[in-house]
């Protein structure tokens, strides 16, 4: 489980695939601090670290993922967004994230405001919606949902945020990942 909340920008500095498997190592601030076996969420993917040395450690995408994310669209020196999965007994800042995709977004508009900047995503029609005031989790940052419609909703993202994710390096047309709210995922599917 994770909270939304992005400890880190991560540095890919390789990728290896092999048959459907893409195998991405990662240089952090945390690597140190990370052991084998451990989740840690990149881009809101919750992937499991598979090798360490020095200050890059590796995970392993397989097909399923990089089919639902923009995982397989990464290249050497992209910046990622990263987050340990949550302690028992920590305080839940963001909402409760699962690291589990549902599906992809583009975004369509980006307008810097007064002290903040404004994202808009467009998804593909499906059962996962957004509600106004509610959450969602775009490359694994908790946001609070503004202007929600059918297949589109925008974000405001205040300047700690921006600086501290990889808000900063998206643009018009920029693919992210999103996770829908548990909650009303299962709402959802109960009222189907």
């Amino acid at each position: 489980m994770f909270t939304g909340i992005i400890e880190h920008i991560g540095e890919v500095v390789s990728l290896e695939r092999e048959q459907d498997n893409l195998h991405i190592s990662m240089r952090t601030p945390i690597t140190s601090e990370l052991k084998i076996d451990q989740s840690v969420a990149h881009n809101g993917v919750c992937l499991t670290v598979v090798a360490i040395q020095d200050d890059v450690y590796t995970v392993t995408a397989i097909k399923e993922t990089l089919d639902k994310s923009n995982l397989g669209q990464l290249e050497e020196g992209h910046k990622v967004n990263i987050e340990r999965c949550m302690k028992l007994g920590d305080r839940l800042d963001g909402h409760i994230v699962q690291g589990h995709v549902d599906q992809t977004a583009q975004c369509t508009h980006i307008r810097q405001e007064k002290g903040w900047h404004t994202y808009t995503f467009e998804y593909t029609p499906s059962q996962n919606i957004t509600v106004e005031k509610g959450s969602v989790c775009v490359n694994g940052v908790s946001l609070t949902v503004v202007n929600s419609q059918k297949n589109s909703f925008s974000v405001a993202i205040i300047p700690y945020t921006y600086e501290h994710t990889n808000f900063q390096h998206l643009e018009v047309g920029s693919t992210v990942n999103l996770e829908f709210d548990i909650i009303g995922k299962y709402i959802t599917k109960m009222n189907a």
